[in-house]
């Protein structure tokens, strides 16, 4: 995800087969918890090149492709990490996430007028043995106790909002980030 070509090879190879491409989740990510005094350079440039150029560079080339077709849906994975500055996770994490935010208002006001719309969802910690592997079983404790409802949240629930964001129902929401966090984040 982090080189355009490989964006457009995606695309083509999706009109190849399906014909045209409706709906783009944008959903890769690299995740390191190192301290914010600790990164460096080629870490913070890493994960940013995953996390949020991959999503400017799906955004563009899914979303021309939409916009000539006058249809598409474009979800983003974002973080509760992007709105709260991060609980379990690094700074650079927590930074690619919150501009994730921005950059999908931002390509919702361009892509609206062509009847593509573009949301974020904001996930906070969720039951996956990637979040049990990244946080310490004590850390852990104390982060699922910090949560209002109590718990990790469900994955299965994010993969069914991104589902009914990418409907055709869905095309009265655009640059909306819905929030799925147990309570850690209300607006």
């Amino acid at each position: 995800v982090t080189r355009k070509e490989d964006f457009e090879q995606a695309l083509a190879a999706v009109l190849q087969k399906w014909g045209s491409a409706d709906v783009l989740v944008n959903n890769a990510a690299l995740t390191k918890a190192t301290p914010v005094m600790q990164i460096s350079a080629e870490e913070f440039d890493q994960v940013l090149a995953v996390n949020l150029r991959g999503t400017l560079f799906g955004c563009q080339g899914f979303g021309a492709h939409m916009a000539a077709a006058g249809y598409g849906r474009i979800v983003n994975l974002a973080s509760l990490a992007g709105q709260n500055g991060g609980t379990a996770s690094g700074a650079h994490y927590g930074s690619s996430k919150g501009a994730i935010l921005t950059l999908s208002k931002i390509f919702a006001r361009e892509l609206a007028p062509s009847n593509v719309t573009v949301n974020a969802i904001a996930p906070g910690p969720m039951e996956l043995p990637s979040v049990r592997a990244l946080v310490p079983p004590d850390r852990l404790e104390k982060l699922i106790e910090g949560i209002p409802v109590r718990r990790l949240g469900n994955p299965k629930f994010v993969a069914d909002l991104v589902v009914m964001l990418a409907s055709p129902d869905a095309d009265f929401t655009t640059g909306a980030t819905w929030d799925v966090n147990g309570g850690l984040f209300m607006r």
